[in-house]
């Protein structure tokens, strides 16, 4: 309304610098108390006439929450995540309360299971695995992998230790992970802060596009308007297209002023924002600059044709473009206008090599612009898309999209990886996420959503080490069994049971269902349980998940005991083969698909070995189970004897200190050690096995004498007196 505006910079320590401010925050209690989130975070008590810089966790503040109540009480934004302080800024917590890194792009290598890779914003590069042999992904997992803060990552097929890695300015390294050496190898070393665009010989985005030929690993591309492309591991680079930018020059002026400029390389334009070449033809290679032009070449660089969707607007950027892994003529280009404050979507879909194109963006809303579109190399016409406010999903090849959220936050979707079965997403302030497993979007089907239950047939599985933890503070290891999803379109009622059962042949080697089966023995009844199922399935409308451990369940146990190895609640693995999965669904069986367990790819084991191993597991498995029936046997014959057949004190690890380990301990023990890997007994396992089985046949005889005599010799001593004589329970033949 005309009201004149006045200038609250003017402390002397910021003259030198050309810092960017985002934002004023004025406390809410007292108004000569104001805060200047910038590089540093500023905080002026005299109303704006000075400022002085409040330390904190980490720099370039962007946003802050100041309590309207208590103004003491703030949460504070900037590159490195969020901060938060009870004091007014005297203290501020950590930022690793949360994941917070904002992810430029992603990729994956080769490994098994593969690593991810990705530069986050004012922190390092990362290289992370997608899963771990612990129970959950930590710090002591990843590391960084050179290069910058914002640049692409392009680890070697062959050889993953070797990555490239980018950085602002064009900077370029060729890191060794075996050495922990990064070489630059930019194609043209120039210095670029304080420069204007127009004065340097390669114009590098911020994040300036970098890969490996998808038909020649020693073939590596560098982009500034100009394609480059090495072929000696960055030692020696050539120019292999013109200016496919617009160029225009009117847009390579210094930025900032008129106080100062500054020139970082963010603000460098008329650039190629995104490059990708065929995986079906060596040398067809797509552009896309971040001035709105799609460029092609089908000889290496030869030629090049402007394909650019007729209609999009002249100043868009290019910030994705994906081949289809089904087809060499069709791609797909997501497109950005949100820096000319546009926010709807740009999808563009061309099935002819870019001669024509058809916009795609029906179903996602005008209000979220879509940074990428990703097909899956499985189904053909089923698409990801990320955008600002998350994932959309599209069974017809982009005709329509569906939002497809889940549990992922709602949060900028900067890339995506369609990586074997997974899709790997990149977020802007909410790291790297992975959807494990894609059967279930690569089989829907429209008449699935009117079905009353189906099962989908599950991925091959792996005999992989590991467990998954959901504690806080880590991330959540890949699911590690067989991972089986189904569909029911209501959640059923409590009377009706949802089952899931695992079988070998007609043997079922592992059942879970959504009603907890009753307990049916002494041991149960004392407030011990028997793992005769696991964990009821809690079924919801939609779309269900369950993973088997592939391990079977071991029935007859008396639960908890503590023990080594974690033998007796689990089970033993079942050996690679085929399986087969049923679902039911109250009386009706909804389906019976079969899957298959392949052997660990990292291991190198004979299927005879394993098998060797499963055997031994089976067969102590039975001794401990002999064990435990005869302490039910026993209970309401002499309970004293148990004690000396079976610990029982030992129900935490503190207590295996005091009290001398009993017969089903030690089973346990030695099961948990033949099973810590993919390989048969050792020798050394093998003579302790028979060492503790003498023991048990000798503990056996007494016992049975104690049922075949003493219990005979006590009835008829009590029976003149009416006391109701003692039946010895029958053994437990199931072992």
């Amino acid at each position: 309304g005309g009201t004149k505006w006045s200038l609250v910079n003017g402390s002397h320590r910021i003259r030198q610098r050309a810092w960017y401010y985002s934002g004023v925050f004025a406390d809410p209690k007292n108004e000569d108390v104001v805060y200047a989130p910038t590089i540093p975070f500023l905080k002026s008590i005299d109303g704006g006439k000075t400022f002085s810089a409040i330390r904190v966790r980490h720099g370039d503040t962007h946003d802050l929450w100041i309590d309207p109540d208590n103004p003491a009480r703030m949460i504070l934004g900037d590159d490195g995540g969020a901060e938060i302080s009870m004091n007014g800024g005297q203290s501020w917590s950590t930022e690793d309360n949360q994941p917070t890194a904002q992810i430029y792009r992603v990729t994956t290598d080769n490994r098994f299971p593969y690593w991810v890779y990705g530069s986050q914003q004012d922190n390092t590069s990362i290289a992370i695995p997608s899963g771990v042999r612990d129970s959950a992904i930590t710090a002591t997992h990843w590391h960084d992998v050179a290069g910058g803060e914002s640049g692409w990552i392009a680890p070697d097929p062959r050889n993953p230790a070797i990555v490239y890695a980018g950085g602002y300015g064009g900077s370029i390294t060729r890191y060794d992970h075996a050495t922990g050496e990064a070489r630059e190898i930019v194609a043209y070393p120039q210095v670029i802060d304080g420069r204007a665009a127009r004065d340097l010989k390669y114009r590098f985005q911020w994040t300036a596009p970098i890969l490996l030929s998808p038909h020649d690993p020693d073939t590596l591309y560098h982009a500034a308007q100009i394609l480059l492309r090495s072929r000696d591991a960055g030692q020696t680079w050539e120019e292999i297209s013109p200016d496919l930018t617009r160029n225009d020059k009117s847009k390579q002026d210094y930025s900032g002023g008129p106080i100062a400029h500054e020139f970082t390389g963010v603000e460098t334009y008329d650039t190629i924002f995104y490059v990708v070449e065929s995986p079906h033809e060596a040398g067809t290679i797509w552009a896309g600059t971040d001035d709105g032009l799609v460029q092609l070449t089908r000889d290496a660089g030869k030629t090049w044709q402007n394909v650019t969707p007729k209609g999009i607007p002249e100043w868009i950027r290019i910030n994705a473009i994906d081949v289809s892994p089904h087809d060499k003529a069709t791609a797909y280009v997501a497109a950005m206008m949100n820096q000319h404050d546009d926010l709807r979507p740009y999808i563009y879909k061309t099935e002819d090599y870019g001669k024509t194109w058809t916009k795609i963006v029906n179903g996602i809303p005008d209000t979220t612009f879509a940074r990428v579109v990703r097909e899956d190399t499985v189904r053909r016409g089923l698409l990801y898309a990320g955008t600002e406010t998350g994932l959309y999903v599209s069974f017809d090849g982009g005709a329509n999209w569906l939002p497809f959220q889940r549990n992922l936050p709602v949060v900028p979707v900067t890339d995506l990886v369609v990586k074997h079965e997974d899709l790997v997403v990149a977020t802007e302030g909410r790291a790297f996420w992975i959807l494990d497993d894609l059967t279930a979007l690569r089989t829907w089907t429209p008449d699935i959503a009117q079905a009353a239950a189906r099962l989908f047939p599950p991925r091959p599985a792996f005999r992989l080490p590991g467990e998954v933890s959901a504690r806080p503070g880590v991330g959540k290891n890949r699911p590690n069994g067989v991972i089986v999803d189904f569909w029911l379109k209501e959640k059923p009622k409590a009377d009706v049971p949802v089952t899931l059962e695992f079988l070998d042949g007609a043997a079922v080697l592992r059942k879970v269902s959504s009603v907890a089966k009753p307990a049916d023995n002494p041991a149960a009844e004392q407030g011990e349980e028997e793992d005769d199922e696991d964990k009821p399935l809690e079924p919801v409308a939609g779309v269900n998940r369950f993973v088997w451990d592939l391990r079977e369940t071991v029935t007859g146990l008396i639960m908890p005991r503590y023990t080594f190895g974690d033998f007796p609640p689990q089970g033993s693995r079942i050996t690679p083969g085929r399986y087969s999965v049923r679902l039911t669904v109250g009386k009706d069986i909804v389906g019976d698909v079969p899957f298959e367990v392949r052997p660990n790819p990292s291991v190198k084991v004979s299927p005879d070995d394993l098998a060797a191993q499963y055997a031994f597991l089976k067969r102590v498995r039975a001794d401990l189970l002999s064990i435990h029936d005869a302490v039910r046997r026993i209970k309401d014959v002499k309970a004293q004897v148990a004690a000396a057949i079976v610990g029982q004190h030992r129900r935490d690890p503190a207590t295996t200190l005091n009290y001398l380990p009993k017969l089903d301990f030690q089973f346990a023990g030695l099961a948990g050690v033949a099973d810590t890997a993919d390989a048969k007994p050792t020798s050394g396992v093998l003579a302790r096995y028979q060492d503790l089985k003498t023991q048990l046949t000798a503990v056996s005889e007494r016992l049975q004498k104690l049922f075949d005599i003493d219990v005979p010799e006590f009835n008829k001593a009590v029976s003149a007196a009416g006391v109701p004589a003692i039946a010895v329970a029958p053994a437990d033949k199931k072992h």
